[in-house]
């Protein structure tokens, strides 16, 4: 017996617009049968709750169970979304965006082992607390582990490595449920963006049909909006007091930063305190403190000196440090054996690591916020009593000369060795255009930037993936970040990194503000470095994974300016026309020897053993 024929429901039951017919319980029988929805207005209104709330950028990939998902965010007219088919360099591409914006970027794909693919950029994410808004389509729950194509658990698949996981009904039927999809999107984007900011996902069950019937248009409902205004975090002044009591037991005071964003207003009054005060400012590249004229920003190199009474005359009695992680292992190494009797960390909220298993005292405060009122609050006490500031000139001294004696150092070893990629890092680094943005891949690309540093009159923001510090979205990253401004974006890469991620130049919006410095050495070099490996008979074949690729395919398929480089003069001629505004986007391909690498970096290390 075949199936009869539906007539429309009543008035206010079927939504042409929509093309969907809604069943209302009370009036339908349980088995009456319901025509199928192709997109539920919850999932429509989704995009107008993100546009509201200020997720305007979505990175998609393509697939057919996300199609509701992609139709209703590409139809929006306030989002702007890119296509990227690899999946893995789509969530890599929306991380460097949203390192830009400072805010949320979606991220949608369909379901099944795409999902996966979006993982090592989400913990990235997480650990680097960048916010994504991470959207997933999946199967209906019957559906799963019953042998359907492209479906696994979805649910919570990330684990803790985002800050919330959400799952959307399956089924609009109920009023109720509509209501549960919008405030999921709601309290998610929320999320997103409250520090410390994060990835936050949100898995999409959706049926079949999944595409509009054709000349079947949406429209956008009214939405509603859950706003969420955060707290600012300040100290008391009872807590003030007893700061200013521990900042008097110690005359050697320390300040170092780990990753952190570039701040004009926190330079400036780490500045004025650090010329009135005299207190020791140390930070990695990444850290974007290079501006401050008396930064120690050759801690890493300056900390191989092997003299110990040395060492122990720049032990702090008062440790400060802010932002994440820190690149230097030196540094690490240094203030776990030369502990200080007082460890602040300035974090408002979060986790909170003891990475130099130091740790005292956790202040719950913004470092603007803490630098500033610090400052005002010691120079008023000092005003009232009428005295001097109890710096410590020799404490300070001993970090700003021994960091501005490892760069005289290094510029020494780059006159004294043959050419290798150590020297052109210095070189590229010297030649990054003013007001521009740096992208340091991880493995020794961002180790050798940090030993070469930036100088304080270079305007540059610098960014690397040091939350889990993988090689493997480093370009997509770099990518991402180009597409969100109009400055040029400099990454300097090593081949392995380059070559895994070749896929984050495979889509239509190749930004032409995009310069690539690659490093190949034809393997991965950084095994013949480290002590390890470099010692070990199966280095060249399991560990460096010896390659003989070159870039000039790759360039010439996604459509860079290439520019050959094997030895100093090539590069010092080429650097003008690669930083060049006009050309489109540009590859520097740098080719050098391994074993020169590795002589020229156990050179380095030697020279600043030393007690010189």
């Amino acid at each position: 017996m075949g199936r009869r024929q539906l007539s429309p429901p009543g008035p206010g039951k079927y939504r042409p617009e929509f093309g969907q017919f809604r069943q209302n319980p009370l009036i339908l029988p349980p088995d009456h049968p319901v025509l199928p929805v192709a997109i539920p207005q919850s999932i429509v209104n989704l995009a107008p709750i993100c546009a509201r709330k200020g997720v305007v950028h979505f990175v998609l990939s393509p697939g057919s169970r996300c199609a509701p998902l992609t139709i209703t965010l590409a139809r929006h007219p306030e989002i702007r979304t890119r296509v990227v088919p690899d999946e893995r360099a789509a969530a890599f591409v929306a991380l460097g965006m949203a390192q830009q914006l400072g805010a949320p970027v979606g991220l949608v794909c369909t379901s099944g082992t795409a999902v996966l693919n979006y993982a090592p950029a989400v913990a990235e994410a997480f650990y680097q607390q960048v916010p994504l808004l991470v959207l997933t389509a999946d199967r209906p729950p019957e559906w799963i582990e019953q042998q359907d194509g492209q479906t696994l658990n979805q649910r919570e698949v990330y684990g803790k490595h985002v800050k919330a996981s959400y799952q959307l009904p399956t089924d609009y039927v109920h009023a109720d449920a509509e209501w549960q999809a919008e405030r999921i999107i709601n309290e998610a984007i929320n999320l997103a963006g409250q520090y410390p900011k994060g990835p936050v996902h949100v898995n999409v069950p959706l049926r079949e049909p999944l595409y509009p019937a054709p000349g079947e248009k949406i429209a956008f409902g009214p939405v509603r909006l859950i706003e969420q205004w955060p707290a600012q975090a300040v100290l008391s002044p009872g807590q003030w007091v007893a700061l200013r009591e521990m900042w008097e037991e110690g005359d050697r005071k320390l300040v170092v930063a780990g990753q952190h964003a570039h701040s004009g207003e926190l330079l400036a009054v780490l500045r004025q305190m650090q010329a009135e005060m005299q207190i020791p400012v140390v930070g990695d590249v990444i850290s974007n403190l290079h501006a401050l004229p008396d930064a120690c920003r050759a801690a890493d190199a300056l900390l191989m000196r092997q003299d110990e009474a040395w060492r122990e005359s720049l032990r702090p009695d008062l440790l400060i440090t802010f932002g994440n992680s820190v690149i230097s292992k030196n540094l690490k190494l240094f203030l776990r054996k030369h502990k200080p009797a007082l460890h602040w960390h300035l974090q408002p909220a979060g986790p909170v690591a003891d990475a130099f298993q130091t740790l005292t005292h956790v202040l719950r405060v913004e470092p603007l916020y803490f630098f500033r009122t610090l400052f005002a609050d010691l120079d008023y006490q000092h005003f009232l009593q009428d005295d001097e500031t109890d710096a410590d000139q020799d404490y300070f001294n001993g970090w700003r000369q021994g960091s501005q004696d490892a760069a005289r150092r290094l510029g020494r070893l780059f006159r004294e060795t043959p050419f290798g990629e150590f020297e052109a890092v210095a070189e590229c680094l010297d030649a990054l255009p003013d007001d521009s943005v740096l992208h340091l891949a991880n493995s020794m690309a961002v180790r050798y930037a940090n030993f070469a540093g930036l100088q304080p009159h270079q305007r540059v923001e610098v960014f690397a993936n040091r939350g889990t510090s993988g090689i493997d979205g480093c370009t997509s990253t770099a990518v991402g970040a180009a597409l969100q401004t109009d400055r040029i974006v400099t990454l300097i890469t090593g081949d392995v990194a380059f070559f895994y991620d070749r896929n984050g130049l495979w889509h239509n919006d190749l930004p032409p503000n995009l310069r690539i410095v690659l490093l190949n050495n034809h393997g991965g070099g950084i095994f013949r470095l480290l002590d390890g490996p470099a010692g070990q008979p199966e280095l060249e074949e399991y560990f460096e994974t010896r390659q003989p690729l070159r870039a000039d395919r790759a360039a010439g398929e996604f459509g860079l300016q290439y520019f050959p480089c094997r030895t100093r003069e090539d590069l010092r001629k080429h650097l003008p026309a690669f930083f060049a505004s006009e050309g489109g986007a540009k590859l520097l391909e740098v080719e050098t020897d391994a074993r020169t690498n590795a002589d020229i970096y156990r050179l380095f290390k030697q020279g600043n053993s030393g007690s010189s």
